[in-house]
């Protein structure tokens, strides 16, 4: 038996980090539990009426969000409120592929390419590894706006 998963960012600022991700993958904001909402519905509006009609204080409207991908394509990405920081390196990191079909210095400068796009979002470039044949094809390792590590693949 297969089963769906859902990734959970522990986050400051689960809005921002929310925005940053769907810039990354493509994805979009999940509209609120139980709600059809109709063709061309902003999720994110109807999001904030769902709340209040829950009367969730405006203060708490942050403390979660969740964004999918369109048609259901991949896992959906939950992002909590937490008080910590974070503190040291993740122990699960997601890979982004870019191109996983181009190879050598033409799959480089499309990583790159991504890379720069994302350090204008507000991520970090940490490091670049360079293939190294016959079985590293590179990678870039990443960092979002709040310090999750994240690969380039």
């Amino acid at each position: 038996m297969s089963r769906d998963i859902q990734v959970t960012f522990d986050a400051h600022d689960p809005r921002a980090l929310s925005f940053f991700w769907c810039e990354v993958l493509g994805y979009v904001h999940s509209g609120p539990p139980g709600v059809d909402l109709p063709e061309g519905a902003d999720p994110l509006v109807a999001r904030e009426d769902f709340l209040t009609r829950l009367g969730v204080p405006q203060d708490q409207h942050n403390t979660t969000m969740a964004i999918e991908a369109p048609g259901g394509r991949g896992p959906r990405l939950f992002f909590q409120r937490v008080p910590e920081g974070k503190a040291v390196k993740n122990r699960l990191h997601l890979d982004v592929r870019v191109d996983p079909e181009l190879r050598g210095q033409a799959r480089m400068a499309a990583l790159q390419a991504e890379s720069d796009r994302l350090l204008t979002l507000g991520a970090s470039q940490l490091r670049r590894q360079d293939p190294e044949p016959p079985l590293e094809t590179g990678f870039i390792v990443m960092a979002d706006p709040e310090g999750n590590e994240f690969c380039l693949d």
